[in-house]
């Protein structure tokens, strides 16, 4: 993606988003339609399935735009992962919200029963797609019983009972489980990125306008410190989101390269998310953490966004065991990306 096409596609993107942020819970219907007739509902998918064709890197531009704002809608999981999945299984993608999940179901004569924790946006999903160890089965919501659920920052993450007919079913795409996680997880890494930045801004544009000891707070050493030490965080996430989709794009979902970049990234944000949080609330000081302040919209999903699709324990523990397997010789390749 040139300079030119990035610079347009987030001013598209703000420009979408400007008026995303709100103490309502749930999903923003009338955001998701705007982002249907601007083509960033479905930005990376075919013509065919109703998307732009765009790039991963053209992705990772919109989330860490929606991240900023705080928006309501389940662009990963339409996009990135039921959109991808249900693609590369040979399915037709269905119109609407579409949401994904690894599970297990008993699919026996075009019927399917089981149980599907935390999945994401179920209430709002016009269909699931569904990765078995063996199968893409895709539902309609006459086969589902939602149960609400929330992840901390109130998002919806559901209990769904499956007990009904299957839409479509095809054999699960070889390297399907991997490729599905990775792509959540760089999701929520441009994701992360956005919300951090959207909390650094608040923090910034409050520090000037509090008073204390007659002048605004941001004029205090102590508190440019904190300040310039959170922008270091949110400059190193952002930079990690971006390089990990410009691997992405380049190389393709399935390489080894993108799963490095893809657990750097992942690893780095969710690392930066708490710093930039905890500074944030410090800021802000008690007034920061009433739930009637707006700066909880973007510091719940900080925490809550590090901990899903992997914590930074696990992408570590993964970025540990590719170095040691690397050896020495190949450390620096490896973490360079080149031969």
């Amino acid at each position: 993606m040139n300079t030119g096409v990035s610079a347009e596609l987030q001013e598209l993107a703000e420009s979408v988003f400007g008026d995303a942020a709100s103490p309502d819970t749930g999903f923003d219907a009338a955001l998701w339609s705007t982002l249907q007739e601007t083509g960033l509902a479905r930005l990376t998918l075919p013509a065919a399935a109703g998307g732009s064709e765009g790039t991963v890197a053209d992705s990772a531009v919109v989330l860490a735009a929606a991240g900023r704002h705080a928006a309501r809608v389940p662009l990963v999981e339409t996009d990135l992962l039921a959109g991808w999945l249900l693609q590369a299984a040979g399915l037709d993608v269905p119109d609407g919200v579409l949401t994904a999940v690894a599970g297990d179901l008993d699919v026996n004569g075009g019927h399917a029963r089981g149980e599907l924790r935390r999945v994401p946006w179920a209430r709002a999903a016009a269909a699931l797609a569904v990765l078995t160890p063996t199968q893409v089965v895709l539902l309609g919501p006459e086969a589902l019983t939602v149960t609400d659920g929330a992840n901390l920052a109130e998002e919806p993450r559901d209990v769904v009972v499956v007990d009904g007919p299957v839409t479509a079913v095809a054999p699960a795409p070889d390297g399907a489980a991997g490729e599905l996680r990775v792509r959540a997880a760089l999701g929520r890494a441009s994701l992360l990125a956005g919300a951090a930045s959207g909390a650094l801004a608040a923090t910034v544009r409050y520090a000037g306008e509090r008073v204390q000891f007659g002048r605004p707070i941001g004029r205090f050493q102590a508190v440019q410190q904190q300040l310039a030490a959170a922008g270091a965080e949110l400059a190193a996430a952002s930079a990690a989101a971006s390089a990990a989709a410009g691997v992405a794009t380049a190389d393709g979902m399935a390489a080894g390269s993108t799963r490095f970049a893809v657990a750097a990234a992942k690893a780095r944000t969710g690392e930066a998310a708490g710093v930039v949080a905890r500074t944030a609330h410090q800021v802000h000081g008690a007034i920061g953490f009433t739930r009637e302040h707006d700066l909880r919209l973007w510091t719940t999903r900080l925490w809550a966004w590090r901990d899903e699709d992997g914590s930074d324990a696990e992408w570590n523990a993964e970025i540990g065991a590719a170095a040691l397997a690397a050896g020495p010789a190949g450390l620096w390749p490896l973490i360079a990306g080149s031969p």
